[in-house]
C-alpha cells in the first residue's frame, strides 16, 4: 500500500498507540511487528484481518512485519500447512523479506530460559497427570490446590528436567511447571505448564527434542528474542498478558514486546472456528480446506475473491477493542467493487434454449466487436462469432410473460447483446409439451444493437452462438450456512451443521460458452454478463477444458433473507429484556 493510501486509513487506538510511541521514541522510533500463526490449519478471513493489520502498520510506519511460525506442537503442525500459509501471505500483497522466523528456530535458548527458572526457583517438575492438573487448577470462584510436588529442590527439578529432555520418561508422566500463585484470580497465572514429554518429531528439528514448551511460554520469548516492539493479540489473549509479562520480567529479558489486544473478526454466515472447520472437512461436509465455500484464504482464492477486495473489507472494518459480528454482505460488496473494475465481460448461457434465426442467411458466419469492461477502456474490445444458431437462457423466454417481462416472448422484439434486435415467431415443443427451440427474425439494420430509425426495445439479453460455443461444468457456489449466526445453534438447542445450506452448491453441466473461454487462465475471473462473476478454477480445469466456480453474483440475493433474520434478532433482544 503506498504511502498516499496509507494516510487515507481511519484512526484507531493501535494506530494512536503508535504514533504516540514514535513521538515518545519508546523503541527508538522502531515499529517491528509480526504475524505469529501456528502451522497447524489453513489460514481464514479472520486470519487476513491479523495479517492486513500487521503488515500495514510496519509498511505505513517505516518498520517491518515479521512472518514467525509458533510452531511448539508437533502433533499438529505440518510443513503443508507452513507452505500454505506463506502462499497466503504472498497472495495477499505482503513480503516479510528476510525475516522469516520459526518459534523451534529458538528451542535452545526456551530451554535455558526454562532451566533458569528451575535455578530461580521459579519453576518446578510436576508429576501429576494432566487430569490431576485440571483438578488442583480449582475454578473462577475457588483458588487452586499446590502440587505436592511444588516444593522439590532446585537440584532435583535440574535433574529430572534434564533426564526429561534426555527422553527418559513416558508422554505425560512429568510436566514443567512454573511457580506463580495458585490462588490467583486469573486462572492463566495458577502455576502453568510451560514444557511438557512428546516422543513426536517435529516437521524442522526431527528427533532433537523430546519435550516441547507450551505456547503461551514460547510465543511472548520468540517476540522479546526478535525485539517486537508492538505485540498485537486478538482479545482472548488479554488474560494471558499477565502470564507472559510475569516470564518476561521474571527472566529480566533485554527487550519486552507491548501486547495490544483487539477484538477477532466474527462474520454472519460463517463459521471461523477451527475446531468446527476441522469438522467441516474430515466429515466431508466441504471439499478440503480449498472448497470455495470455506471462509479458507485457499477457498477464497480458488473461488475468485481478489485479494485487493479482502485487504479493503479488512481496512473497512476496521480495529476496535469490543467484539461484534461484521455483515458477510459488506466482504461480498467488496469484492463486486473490485472485480466490476477489473473482471473482463464475457458471455456465457448456463441453462441454454436455441434460438433459430430464419431469416439469417444459412452459412453465414460474422464477427461482432464486444466492450471487455466499460468501466475500464484500456480493456479494449474483442470479437465475437455470430451465426443463424444461437443459445439464450431458459429464463429469458416466457410464453405467457407478465407484466414487467421485457425479455423474449412470442411476437416481441429484443436487443440481442452486442448484436441485432430479434423477434420471437414460433415456439417449438417437444412430445412432453417442453420448449426446445425458438424461431426467430433478425433485424439486419441493427446491426451492434442499434436501429437507426430510433425504434427502443425494453429488453437485452446475452446469447452465443451455437457453432461457436463449447461446453463446460459451471458451479454455482453460495454461503455455506443458511442462518447468520451459525455459532449460536447450541442456544437453540442444534449444532452448527444443522444450518448447513443445503444449496451452497449447484452444479450445472452443458453450459455454452463463448469461444474466448475456452482457454481461461485457471484463477482468472469473468464477468458473465447478466450473471455473476465467475472464476476458472484452479484445481479441476484443463487445458481446454476449463471449470468455472461462481465467485459471487450481481446483486446482493440475500438482502431479502438478512432483513428478515434481523427483523426476528431484534424481536429475540426484545423478548430477552422482558
Amino acid at each position: 500500500m503506498s504511502k498516499k493510501d496509507a494516510s487515507k486509513r481511519p484512526s484507531n487506538f493501535i494506530r494512536n498507540i503508535i504514533i504516540q510511541d514514535i513521538k515518545s521514541n519508546k523503541w527508538g522510533g522502531k515499529v517491528i511487528t509480526r504475524f505469529p500463526p501456528e502451522p497447524n490449519g489453513y489460514l481464514h478471513i479472520g486470519h487476513a484481518k491479523s495479517i492486513v493489520m500487521n503488515f500495514g502498520f510496519a509498511e505505513e510506519f517505516n518498520g517491518r512485519c515479521h512472518l514467525r511460525f509458533d510452531d511448539t506442537n508437533p502433533t499438529k503442525e505440518e510443513q503443508e500447512y507452513v507452505e500454505a500459509i506463506m502462499e497466503d501471505v504472498r497472495w495477499l500483497g505482503y513480503d516479510w523479506g528476510e525475516h522469516l522466523y520459526f518459534a523451534s528456530d529458538y528451542f535452545d535458548q526456551f530451554y535455558e530460559y526454562a532451566e533458569k527458572l528451575i535455578k530461580m526457583g521459579k519453576a518446578f517438575v510436576c508429576d501429576l497427570s494432566p487430569e490431576e492438573i485440571k483438578k488442583y487448577r480449582g475454578t473462577l470462584t475457588e483458588p487452586g490446590k499446590e502440587s505436592p510436588y511444588r516444593n522439590r529442590s532446585i537440584e532435583e527439578n535440574l535433574d529430572l528436567f534434564r533426564r526429561m529432555r534426555k527422553g527418559e520418561f513416558k508422554d505425560g508422566e512429568r510436566t514443567l511447571r512454573a511457580k506463580i500463585d495458585m490462588a490467583s484470580g486469573n486462572l492463566n497465572m495458577r502455576d502453568p505448564v510451560i514444557y511438557r514429554i512428546m516422543h513426536v518429531p517435529h516437521h524442522r528439528t526431527g528427533d532433537k527434542w523430546c519435550i516441547y514448551p507450551m505456547y503461551d511460554f514460547a510465543h511472548c520469548l520468540s517476540d522479546s528474542i526478535e525485539h517486537i516492539t508492538h505485540s498485537l493479540c486478538s482479545l482472548e489473549f488479554e488474560d494471558h498478558r499477565p502470564l507472559y509479562d510475569w516470564f518476561l520480567d521474571t527472566l529480566q529479558v533485554e527487550w519486552h514486546p507491548q501486547q495490544i489486544e483487539f477484538a477477532r473478526l466474527n462474520l454472519t454466515y460463517t463459521v471461523l472456528s477451527k475446531r468446527k472447520l476441522v469438522q467441516l472437512v474430515e466429515e466431508g461436509a466441504v471439499d478440503g480446506w480449498d472448497d470455495p465455500r470455506m471462509p479458507t484464504l485457499s477457498g477464497m482464492r480458488r473461488r475468485g475473491f481478489p485479494p485487493a477486495a479482502i485487504r479493503d473489507f479488512c481496512e473497512r472494518i476496521g480495529v476496535a477493542k469490543k467484539e461484534s459480528v461484521v455483515d458477510v454482505a459488506l466482504l461480498e460488496h467488496c469484492v463486486r467493487d473490485v472485480l466490476n473494475k477489473t473482471a473482463p465481460r464475457v458471455m456465457g448461457v448456463l441453462n441454454p434454449l436455441k434460438v433459430v434465426i430464419e431469416n439469417y442467411p444459412e452459412g453465414k458466419e460474422e464477427e461482432l466487436e464486444a466492450i471487455n469492461n466499460p468501466e475500464d477502456p484500456s480493456y479494449g474490445t474483442r470479437m465475437i462469432p455470430f451465426s443463424r444458431e444461437i443459445y439464450i437462457e431458459k429464463t429469458d423466454f416466457m410464453e405467457d410473460p407478465p407484466k414487467k417481462f421485457y425479455r423474449l416472448a412470442p411476437g416481441r422484439e429484443v436487443r440481442l447483446r452486442y448484436a441485432y434486435f430479434i423477434t420471437c415467431k414460433d415456439v417449438i415443443k417437444d412430445e412432453n409439451g417442453e420448449i426446445v427451440e425458438l424461431r426467430c427474425t433478425y433485424d439486419p439494420e441493427t446491426r451492434g444493437g442499434n436501429a437507426p430509425d430510433g425504434r427502443r426495445v425494453r429488453g437485452t439479453i446475452h446469447w452465443v452462438s451455437a457453432p461457436h460455443a463449447f461446453e463446460a461444468e459451471v458451479r454455482l457456489y453460495d454461503r455455506l450456512f443458511d442462518h447468520p449466526y451459525p455459532d449460536r445453534a447450541k442456544e437453540e438447542g442444534k449444532t452448527f451443521k444443522d444450518y448447513l445450506n443445503p444449496n451452497s452448491l449447484e452444479i450445472i453441466k452443458g453450459c455454452k460458452l463463448e469461444p474466448s473461454l475456452r482457454d481461461a487462465e485457471p484463477g482468472k475471473v469473468y464477468q458473465f454478463e447478466r450473471l455473476g462473476y465467475f472464476c476458472a478454477d484452479s484445481k479441476d480445469s484443463r487445458p481446454g477444458h476449463p471449470v468455472f466456480n461462481r465467485t459471487i453474483t450481481l446483486r446482493d440475493t440475500w438482502a431479502k433473507i438478512e432483513k428478515k433474520f434481523k427483523e426476528q434478532e431484534q424481536k429475540r433482544r426484545k423478548e430477552n429484556k422482558e
